[in-house]
C-alpha cells in the first residue's frame, strides 16, 4: 500500500505543468477535427476555450443541445471581444450524446460521420458520479454504464473515421483519450473491476465511480492494443483533483475546504488533457498509458490493477461492455 500512498500524494500534488495552451500555436490545428464529450461545462469546456485559437473544428458533445449552444455563443462571444482577435477562430459544433441512453450513441455517432471525413483526437471526458440506486436507461449500473460502456459503443462507432484519418495523418497524431481520476488508486475494488458488483445498481457512489474510472483505464490499455497497429494512440489521463461542477451537491464547507488544500482550477485539468491528446511525449511506444497532473507518464499506482490488466482483465472488461450494449443497439 505503501507504493499507492507515494501516487495518491503526487497525484494530489503533482508537479509544474509539462504541456500547456502555449505549446499549441494559433492557427496549428486548422484542418483537424476534435470532439470533446462533457464539453459544455467544466474541464471540458475549458479545453475548448483554450484550443479555440488553434483554427481546430472542435464538436461540442452533450446531452444538452441548449447548454451546448448556449456555450458556443459564449465562447464565440467571449472571443470576439479580445483585441486582437484569433486570426484562426475554432469552428464549434453541437453534438447531442447521452451516455445514459445507449440508443443515442449510434445516432450521434452517425450525425457526426454525415458531417466529417475525419477524425483526429476523441476527448472522451464526460464522467459523472451517481446516487447509489442508479442504472442507466438500459438498467446498467449507471458509473460504467455512462463512464465506460457507452464510451466504448461511442468510439466503436467512429473508429472507421479515425482508422481512415490515421492513413493520411503523422504518426502518433490520431488519439483516443479516456478520463481516469486518483480515485483508481484510492477506492477501486481489488483488481479495478468487481464483475459481481456492476452487475447491479449503484451502491456506493465513490467506490462506483472509481471502478468506472479504473474501467476506462482498462479500455485505453486494450485500445492500445486493439488499435495500434492502426497508427491509433490509446492512453488515459487523470485532469487533477479540480474544482467543477461535480461538487455542486456536495456542503459549502466542505467544498471550501477542499479548494482550499486539494482542489485547483479547471484549467489546470486540461494541461494534463493536452498533453494526452498532443505531447510528442505520447506515442507509439507509450501507447495505452496513464497520465498523471499536469502531465507525467507514470503507471496506475496500484499495483492489483495492473497486474489484473496484464493478466486479462483489461480484455474481460472491454468484452463484457460489448455484451452489455450488444442487447440495447
Amino acid at each position: 500500500m505503501l507504493l499507492s500512498l507515494s501516487a495518491i500524494w503526487q497525484q494530489f500534488f503533482p508537479p509544474a505543468p509539462t504541456f500547456t495552451d502555449e505549446d499549441i500555436k494559433p492557427g496549428s490545428q486548422v484542418g483537424r477535427v476534435f470532439i470533446i464529450t462533457g464539453a459544455n461545462s467544466g474541464i471540458g469546456l475549458e479545453l475548448v476555450r483554450l484550443l479555440y485559437p488553434s483554427g481546430a473544428t472542435i464538436y461540442l458533445a452533450g446531452r444538452s443541445p441548449t447548454k451546448i449552444q448556449a456555450a458556443i455563443a459564449d465562447m464565440n462571444t467571449s472571443y470576439s471581444t479580445i483585441s486582437p482577435a484569433p486570426e484562426t477562430p475554432a469552428t464549434l459544433k453541437s453534438l447531442h450524446l447521452d451516455l445514459s441512453d445507449l440508443p443515442t450513441i449510434k445516432a450521434a455517432a452517425s450525425s457526426f460521420k454525415t458531417q466529417e471525413s475525419r477524425l483526429d483526437i476523441l476527448w472522451n471526458n464526460a464522467g459523472s458520479g451517481f446516487p447509489p440506486g442508479s442504472t442507466t436507461k438500459q438498467g446498467i449500473e449507471a458509473h460504467v454504464g455512462a463512464n465506460c460502456v457507452a464510451p466504448l459503443l461511442f468510439t466503436q462507432e467512429l473508429l472507421p473515421l479515425l482508422q481512415k484519418t490515421s492513413r493520411t495523418s503523422p504518426k502518433n497524431s490520431v488519439r483516443v483519450v479516456w478520463s481516469g481520476s486518483v480515485q483508481i488508486d484510492m477506492q477501486a475494488p481489488k483488481g479495478g473491476i468487481d464483475f459481481a458488483r456492476i452487475e447491479q445498481p449503484s451502491t456506493v457512489t465513490y467506490q462506483d465511480y472509481a471502478a468506472s474510472k479504473a474501467g476506462n483505464w482498462f479500455l485505453a490499455h486494450e485500445g492500445a492494443r486493439r488499435w495500434g497497429r492502426d497508427g491509433i494512440i490509446s492512453v488515459c489521463e487523470n485532469p487533477g483533483n479540480l474544482f467543477t461542477g461535480i461538487y455542486a451537491n456536495e456542503g459549502p464547507v466542505f467544498v471550501a475546504l477542499l479548494r482550499t488544500f486539494i482542489l485547483y482550477p479547471a484549467r489546470y485539468g486540461t494541461y494534463t488533457m493536452l498533453f494526452a491528446g498532443f505531447s510528442p511525449d505520447v506515442g507509439e511506444d507509450t501507447n495505452g498509458a496513464y497520465i498523471w497532473p499536469w502531465g507525467t507518464i507514470r503507471p496506475i499506482g496500484r499495483p492489483d490493477i495492473l497486474q489484473a490488466a496484464s493478466e486479462g482483465k483489461a480484455a474481460a472488461f472491454w468484452e463484457w461492455c460489448e455484451r452489455a450494449w450488444k442487447q440495447h443497439v
